[in-house]
């Protein structure tokens, strides 16, 4: 059985019809329960749950606290480049935009790494456009061990593998993937990958089970909100972080729930997701899986994230650039603007002021 198995279960489920079947007393009811099922989940996810906002977030504040402490581990994106043969009509790195193109030297991710290391951030997540020319694994794997000698955990956001490259990475020192299937409904992401291999569905779906079964230690998954309807979008990603724990109990599962920020060349027409609808699925998440992580990400901007250290996160990036080589040229185009642009004093700063412990480094490869 793979996931999509279970993703085609709800293929033709009636999600509004099961909405508006749902009461208050079942929404209690669940807020009663040690351990939710999937249409428990489902239920907190509904109108009928964002009408229980203050309920939700108590208990969610509570199951974070007793599982995970009142610790939020930082890290930093790293891009090392900006090539890509996809069509993804979101995203500012696509094909079709003429942008200057861009791939890390050696020497030049040696001098990010030491830049961002001077932060004390110890966590890195490396990312690439899709173009197994210019950027082939064996590029990805020379500078994640160039990056070894400065940090202590090393994830991928790049292009889905096989089982075998993972197992390559991992045995270089690359110990976290994230990878978001942007969305999970099949005929949305048929439309927003006109070309280009991503455009893939099951080869992308199918991208965490192999990196769980190569041995990674750690996987991230998530739809990206604004491309498709949030509720169902996000009903899938927690059935696919689920999924992952339960066939996997030794990988730490993780969500990101991020929202479309503007890019260059924007002009798809994304649905807004509202600060309300975002923390509600933050909140619902969290009380379906306890002890699965919570990665907030810079595209929430600083208000926000602020709040949402107390209502589930349990990661958080800082001192964010989303610009091949950035750090060192301000006119390197960003794949999408950040929100929260405070360094990594500043996000320690926020976390103590609010009785809480940064992380730089849980993990020793």
């Amino acid at each position: 059985m793979s996931f999509n198995d279970l993703r085609r279960e709800y293929q033709h489920f009636d999600f509004e019809g099961f909405f508006a079947s749902l009461t208050n007393r079942d929404i209690y009811d669940i807020l009663e329960k040690n351990r939710l099922n999937e249409l428990d989940y489902l239920a907190l996810l509904s109108p009928k749950g964002g009408e229980h906002l203050e309920e939700l977030a108590q208990k969610a504040h509570r199951l974070t606290v007793q599982n995970f402490g009142k610790v939020i581990l930082l890290y930093t994106p790293l891009y090392l480049a900006n090539h890509c043969v996809n069509q993804c009509v979101y995203c500012g790195f696509q094909a079709g935009n003429q942008l200057t193109r861009k791939k890390l030297l050696p020497e030049e991710v040696a001098a990010e790494a030491q830049l961002i290391a001077s932060t004390g951030l110890k966590h890195i997540l490396i990312l690439t456009g899709e173009s197994r020319k210019e950027t082939p694994v064996s590029y990805i794997k020379e500078c994640v061990e160039i990056l070894r000698d400065y940090f202590t955990s090393i994830s991928i956001e790049i292009y889905p593998l096989t089982v075998e490259e993972y197992a390559e990475l991992i045995a270089a020192g690359v110990d976290g993937l994230t990878i978001y299937q942007e969305v999970y409904q099949e005929d949305v992401y048929a439309a927003l990958h006109p070309g280009g291999p991503k455009r893939n569905y099951l080869f992308r779906l199918d991208a965490p089970e192999r990196a769980c079964s190569a041995g990674i230690r750690t996987v991230n998954v998530g739809a990206l909100l604004g491309l498709h309807e949030w509720r169902s979008e996000g009903f899938f990603t927690g059935l696919h972080a689920n999924y992952l724990q339960s066939k996997f109990p030794a990988a730490e599962v993780s969500i990101s729930p991020p929202r479309l920020r503007p890019y260059e060349g924007s002009g798809y027409p994304f649905i807004q997701v509202q600060d309300r609808e975002l923390v509600q699925y933050i909140l619902a998440y969290r009380l379906f899986m306890p002890r699965g992580g919570l990665t907030i990400s810079t595209r929430e901007r600083a208000f926000l994230r602020e709040h949402l250290v107390k209502l589930g996160a349990t990661k958080m990036s800082a001192g964010s650039c989303t610009a091949v080589g950035g750090r060192f040229d301000s006119e390197a185009t960003e794949q999408f603007a950040i929100s929260d642009e405070r360094n990594v004093a500043e996000m320690a700063q926020m976390l103590y002021e609010q009785g809480y412990q940064p992380i730089y480094k849980d993990w020793q490869y």
